[in-house]
């Protein structure tokens, strides 16, 4: 499997702080002598990730089998449409994007198998880099309980199954030529900030921009 130079991709169970890391590194990256970067999310924010969101609400009630097609295809729009992962890291950007086919493999393998989504992702490239943020299920459900309301997959049990499957999962990424980081996400932020930074600073085109500002 083919994998896409210039992108990584932050995973973890819900709570483990995934989305604030990716806004600290946005920051970091806004400064002078560093490539053009784009932060990314999945679901995304195409009409395919709005009904996803939904379904994950609960507002929208389908299939677990139509919840991992729906997951595939808008991460196959991701990927390759317009202004997608594809035609930026193409392009000479840093793409990181919060989640990618990891999460479809863990959570919709729970809810339907391994085998549909692991055909439905096949096909998909791999990320450069793959950054993963370890947090017990105890202490992200404490995160989550401050939060307006919860996704259908934000409960105890299911969260431990998602912590337990993620750690299956990675020796399979590492044997394909991922680099695979694994962060303690119970430290502060910044702690953890640092650690992505370490992590991120060392892909090429984020060492190369350096090297050439120097």
């Amino acid at each position: 499997m083919s994998i896409i130079h210039n992108f990584a991709v932050f995973e973890g169970g819900d709570g483990s702080g995934t989305t604030t890391q990716l806004e600290l590194l946005r920051k970091r990256l806004a400064g002078p002598g560093f490539p053009p970067f784009h932060a990314t999310f999945e679901p995304t924010g195409g009409p395919i990730g709005v009904l996803i969101r939904k379904v994950l609400k609960g507002e929208i009630a389908v299939r677990p089998e139509t919840a991992a097609r729906l997951f595939a295809a808008d991460r196959n729009e991701h990927l390759y449409g317009p202004g997608g992962i594809v035609e930026r890291c193409g392009q000479g950007e840093l793409v990181v994007s919060d989640r990618y086919t990891p999460s479809s493999l863990v959570y919709q393998g729970i809810t339907c198998g391994d085998e549909l989504p692991a055909s439905l992702n096949a096909s998909f490239p791999l990320p450069e880099l793959l950054i993963f943020f370890d947090l017990e299920s105890k202490i992200a459900l404490n995160r989550i309980a401050s939060r307006p309301g919860r996704d259908i997959y934000e409960y105890a049990d299911f969260q431990e199954r998602v912590r337990s499957r993620y750690k299956a999962l990675f020796p399979r990424y590492k044997a394909a030529g991922v680099r695979v980081e694994w962060l303690d996400a119970s430290l502060p932020p910044e702690e953890i900030a640092e650690q992505v930074w370490r992590a991120v600073r060392e892909m090429p085109i984020v060492e190369g921009g350096r090297e050439m500002t120097k």
